[in-house]
């Protein structure tokens, strides 16, 4: 049996898989970085409405869920559509580090901006050494 391959139609399958489609978008893209005694993350969401946003933490597993509608109104002709429409899912696994039960979340223009403090027991701490005011000799 003869296969014929069509080059354009692997190269859309590829695109599709990187970038989305509408049905189902690409994933939201994300920086995080440590700040002193914070761990932060942002995530691009431009477009989406604040209140569409979820974010659920549970057993160190966040979970953001963000919806961008379409912009077009019922009966107008689309010209052009490349904004990736629709619900947006991410999960982060957080280490045993942060303080998951004091996140602070801000979205602005179009930026999610979460700060996870470090939790106090990750923190390093010095250890002070008591002296009773006598030498003990310790016996191996």
């Amino acid at each position: 049996m003869l296969m014929r391959t069509d080059p354009f139609r692997e190269l859309d399958r590829l695109t599709q898989q990187v970038f989305g489609t509408p049905s189902r978008p690409a994933a939201m893209p994300m920086d995080a970085w440590r700040d002193g005694e914070e761990f932060v993350v942002e995530f691009d969401l431009p477009g989406v409405d604040p209140a569409s946003i979820d974010l659920d933490i549970e057993r160190n597993v966040l979970t953001v869920h963000a919806e961008r509608k379409g912009k077009a109104a019922e009966g107008t002709e689309m010209v052009a559509a490349e904004r990736p429409t629709g619900t947006f899912s991410r999960q982060l696994i957080l280490g045993d580090t942060l303080d998951t039960a004091n996140v602070k979340a801000v979205y602005d223009a179009g930026v999610l901006s979460l700060r996870i403090p470090i939790a106090e027991r990750a923190k390093p701490r010095k250890i002070e050494i008591a002296t009773g005011g006598q030498r003990q000799e310790i016996n191996a």
